[in-house]
Parts: C-alpha cells; structure tokens; sequence
C-alpha cells in the first residue's frame, strides 16, 4: 500500500549496511557509511556509501574505500566507519585487522570529496598489538565548547576510551594518552553492560551524550540495544541511564518486528529535528551470504526513528523504545 506523504516506513536501507554514520554534506546531501559487506555475486565493498535528499531514499553508490590500507591487504575485517567534514576535507576513522600481528587497529583515511575515493594513511592510527576487538567502533568529535577533537572507540569486553586527536586529525595529541570513559560491567543483571560499543557523541544544551550500544550484535543469539550516558564534560565522569533509573538503560530494545537493534549514530534533519539511525536484523530476512559467516552472518538493515527529549534531558525514541515498523511522519529534508 503506497505511504501518505509525508510518511515513511522502516527499514530506510533495506540491505546489509552495519554500523551506519550519516552526515550532511556542504551539497546539501547526506551521506551514510556502512561496515564491510559482499554484495550479491560475491563482491566485497570495503567501504558502504549511499546518500539521501530526505534521509528515507537512499541510492546505493557502492565502494569508497577502493584501495585496502598498505597494512591490511589480505584481511576482510574493514568495520564501523565514522565521516566527518572540516575545511573541504572529509575524514574516514575505521578500525581493519593488520596483516601481522594480533587484534583490531584503528586507521584514518582522507578524501576531497563525501563519497570519496578514500586513502588510507598508510600506517594504523592505533595498534596496540593486543589480541582481541578492543580498539573498533571510532567516532571523532569536535567540542563546540572547547573546540578541543576528540576520537571515541572500544569493545571487546572492555571500557569505552578517547583521546584527544592532533590538528592534523590523522594522528593523536603529543603527549595525550587513552581516558577511560565509561567501564563495562560483566556482573550486568541486564546483560547490555557486559560488551559495550559503538560509542557516539552529542552535545545538546550543556550535557554530553554517549550513546553507545551493548551485548551481542550478530548472530542466532544476538541481544544488542542501545544505552546512553551523559556528563558534563566530553571526558566525563558519564552517568548512565541505567544508573538514573536502575532499569536496564536502553532506549532502544528489540522487538517481535526487528532483532539486535544498535550501533546508531545521532544526524539532524533540515527542521533541527534529532533521528537516530542505527542497524537491526530483518526476522523475515535474518542472514546473507556473508564474508565471514562465524562473525557477519546477520544481516543488518539501517532504520531511522525520531529521537526526543524527556522533560528530565534524557533522550527517549518517540516509538517508546523499539523500533518502528509502521508508518510514522518523515523527517524534513
């Protein structure tokens, strides 16, 4: 049945597109950036963009990031990308898994344009050598407050860290080390404190906004939603919401229509109206034809629902904390 207009439905981007970031562009385009996928017929897009007038149809562009880094050549682990903009300059934070040695690495790569092409670096960001996915999930901020950079990341069972990034934006602060923002909690009655991930900042009337995303993404098990936290400081101390209310502290949970909601990022319409846009899995399509079927098996659409705050500052999703499946009001592009 055609929507009245004005109207859309979920999903927005109804294929594999993990871990969304949407910015608005100079053009007047919004560009959304999506994990590593294998498109049918067994091609593999290191780098997912698409882009958007209003935010709901999307055109699928394909690879921005045709040239795998120098230092991971033969991996397939390209995840999370987070874009942003500053002086005509466009700047990929990523995480790739090295060609030697164990772990996750956090990498950069810069383009003239939104959708690219990117080149890498040439060397990781952060490698820490450690085994393990902790360093995944990158999310660059600028402080308005401050005007100080900073870069979010982590995982693998382990806390949420920034640090603070140089002017160059491709390395990190002489003499700056990791700040641990927010712990993980493996004695989680509710289970999302035990992995937490996917960290992305907001600043909104005085109070920094962590929303991050917790427990398992992927898979026949999967449970993930998102949390959030705020402080007064982009380094905090963060007080969760799971802290404010002693509840489980997600605003976004699962549901009968989509599995594993998470891994959002936070992008603003034409009419200053906040939309969290983030992955689920599809029960009527849960899985694909993967390039690592023990870990990206799932695959995991974007959907958009409006984000709103609560007369005690904390945002709340208007769907009461699923996602939407039915016709709600678009956003204004």
């Amino acid at each position: 049945m055609p929507l009245a207009p004005g109207r859309y439905r979920n999903p927005v981007l109804d294929a594999d597109f993990p871990d969304p970031t949407i910015i608005r562009a100079p053009d007047g385009w919004y560009y959304a950036y999506g994990t590593q996928t294998k498109l049918f017929g067994g091609r593999i897009v290191n780098l997912q963009v698409a882009r958007s007038r209003d935010l709901v149809h999307w055109d699928y562009l394909g690879e921005g990031l045709p040239e795998k880094p120098v230092w991971a050549r033969t991996t397939q682990e390209i995840w999370a990308p987070h874009v942003s903009e500053h002086a005509g300059r466009y700047y990929l934070y990523y995480s790739a898994e090295p060609d030697h040695g164990p772990g996750l690495c956090l990498a950069v790569a810069t383009a003239g344009a939104p959708a690219g092409p990117f080149t890498d670096i040439g060397r990781p960001l952060r490698q820490t050598g450690l085994p393990g996915f902790a360093d995944i999930d990158p999310m660059a901020f600028d402080d308005p407050a401050t005007g100080r950079r900073w870069l979010y990341w982590g995982s693998g069972f382990g806390p949420l860290r920034v640090q603070e990034l140089a002017e160059d934006r491709v390395s990190f602060l002489a003499g700056s080390q990791p700040i641990e923002v927010l712990p993980a909690r493996p004695d989680d009655p509710h289970h999302y404190h035990r992995l937490i991930e996917g960290s992305w900042l907001l600043w909104r009337h005085g109070w920094y906004y962590l929303f991050y995303s917790g427990n398992n993404c992927c898979g026949p098990d999967a449970h993930y939603g998102v949390l959030v936290a705020r402080a007064r400081a982009a380094t905090g101390p963060f007080e969760t919401l799971a802290d404010a209310t002693g509840g489980p502290g997600a605003i976004l949970e699962a549901s009968p229509d989509w599995r594993a909601p998470g891994h959002n990022c936070v992008v603003t319409d034409a009419a200053g109206q906040d939309w969290l846009a983030y992955h689920a899995i599809d029960p009527a399509q849960p899985t694909f034809n993967a390039i690592d079927a023990d870990q990206g098996y799932s695959r995991r659409v974007m959907l958009l629902d409006r984000l709103e705050y609560s007369a005690d500052g904390w945002p709340r999703l208007s769907t009461g904390g699923v996602a939407s499946r039915w016709p709600v009001a678009a956003p204004v592009g």
